[in-house]
């Protein structure tokens, strides 16, 4: 199937990997049905596009990345949301706000996105830990490691 991008202009994508975020993404709940789009292939930054919407994409990273400590706790509601089974099935990633030089721009390790792979589902949570995580994490270099 062929979709618009934000980003990328027109792109073919696969039925299977169609991800549901019931909710939507605060801020643009109409948009439900999003997918990942890689941006090169050793990059560590994805795009998460709306499939309904074309305005919709969000440039996302892995923040482990860029926070080697970052961790959090996800609720029972939020595990139940988008049905985890195993805490491996969630792929967590952070909306990267992208500045001009590149090196000024942020993630938002407030609110990640959590994706349970194997049912395809997807919520973007709030933290309450808002001491710990800044909504603006200066990406600077890489510290981490992927997990």
């Amino acid at each position: 199937m062929k979709i618009e991008t934000k980003f990328l202009g027109s792109v073919e994508i696969e039925e299977e990997s169609i991800l549901t975020f019931e909710e939507g993404i605060p801020g643009f709940e109409n948009s439900t049905k999003f997918v990942l789009l890689p941006l090169e292939k050793e990059s560590p930054f994805v795009i998460l596009q709306s499939i309904q919407q074309v305005e919709v994409g969000f440039v996302v990273a892995f923040p482990f990345l860029f926070k080697k400590d970052y961790a959090f706790d996800i609720s029972k509601s939020d595990k139940k949301a988008i049905q985890v089974k195993s805490e491996s099935d969630i792929i967590t990633y952070s909306i990267v706000t992208l500045k001009d030089p590149f090196e000024d721009s942020t993630l938002n390790l407030l609110a990640p996105v959590l994706i349970n792979i194997k049912e395809k589902l997807g919520k973007q949570i709030v933290l309450n830990d808002n001491e710990k995580y800044a909504l603006r994490h200066p990406i600077g270099e890489l510290e981490g490691s992927a997990k």
